[in-house]
């Protein structure tokens, strides 16, 4: 049965795909693509005209890497989404990795594959196609076995919220424009003081309402301080789980209010009265460095683990240099 490759650069060309994994959706494509300094691209498998997998990438300009010239990186979440039992999904990856790998380097310095269920799924094809892993941490909260999300919090947790909400703080979702242009702003001053961290144009996240939240895969909660936005939080939900984007809170300017507490709370919170098996957090860093984000959301009760992540630079002795550091 021979194996066919579609590749869409415009979310327009895209037919109605089967599937349930965000991260490799149409939704998820058309938000990039609405969003500027995004070039998104979806690669579709599929045999004797029925799709079977799926795998969604985007280049975006980057200054963490490379400071202070841009280049653009290409993110992929995870690897994929394969929506038949009986094929071989390792070759499948395979071979839609070495197309989607030429093809986005074409326009992109940096390839990333982050946020990997499992860690070791791949692995043959990722080094045929030169990339190099490194060490990584995740972090994220079971939801699917307690009575309330605030069982395993630490004590200070758990005063840190009661004292927010006794100071005036109030957690809402975000529903209109203003809301959501209000979050961004806010959470693009939050992100501006740490250099390393990316954050998107605000277009991502009012397409983000048009095309996830009004299909319930996404959601932004908002803190708020006598009707100002504080403090928030971005989640998207795939396949069961939720997994926290992007979060943050003016901490030193309404430090009795906690707004980056509140703001995962919220999210966990909800996460949980809807059901979902667990919240992932998207960014918890390298496991040899101290990370001030992951030290955080501990405190919530989660629990850390392993993995890696594959990384693939478009100059080959780039490549060579940090394989021989890493593998």
């Amino acid at each position: 049965m021979p194996l066919k490759l579609t590749t869409y650069y415009r979310g327009s060309e895209i037919p109605e795909l089967p599937g349930c994994n965000t991260f490799h959706s149409k939704e998820l494509f058309q938000t990039y693509e609405a969003t500027p300094g995004y070039t998104p691209l979806l690669v579709v498998a599929s045999i004797n005209g029925k799709v079977v997998a799926k795998l969604l990438a985007a280049s975006q300009n980057n200054r963490r890497y490379f400071p202070p010239s841009m280049v653009k990186q290409c993110v992929v979440y995870g690897t994929g989404e394969y929506l038949d039992e009986t094929i071989d999904k390792e070759a499948i990856f395979g071979e839609m990795l070495e197309h989607m790998t030429t093809e986005m380097l074409r326009h992109s310095f940096l390839i990333e594959f982050r946020n990997l269920e499992n860690a070791m799924f791949g692995y043959k094809s990722f080094r045929q196609n030169n990339y190099f892993p490194v060490n990584w941490l995740r972090v994220r909260n079971s939801l699917h076995s307690i009575r309330t999300v605030e069982e395993h919090f630490s004590l200070s947790r758990i005063r840190q919220i009661k004292k927010g909400l006794k100071n005036g703080a109030t957690v809402e979702e975000a529903h209109t424009i203003e809301e959501i242009r209000g979050f961004s702003k806010m959470l693009h001053h939050v992100y501006a003081s740490h250099i390393r961290k990316y954050f998107p144009n605000i277009e991502f996240f009012r397409h983000m309402d048009n095309l996830l939240i009004q299909k319930n895969q996404g959601r932004i909660f908002t803190i708020k301080h006598k009707n100002k936005i504080i403090g928030g939080s971005s989640c998207i939900y795939s396949g069961g789980n939720a997994y926290l984007w992007f979060s943050g809170g003016m901490r030193k300017s309404y430090a009795a209010q906690n707004p980056g507490v509140l703001a995962v709370w919220a999210a966990l919170k909800d996460a949980h009265e809807r059901g979902y098996q667990h919240l992932e957090f998207m960014d918890v860093g390298l496991p040899f460095k101290r990370h001030g984000y992951r030290e955080f959301v501990l405190r919530f009760g989660g629990k850390q683990s392993s993995t890696r992540r594959w990384f693939r630079f478009r100059w080959e002795w780039l490549n060579k240099l940090f394989t021989r550091i890493y593998v």
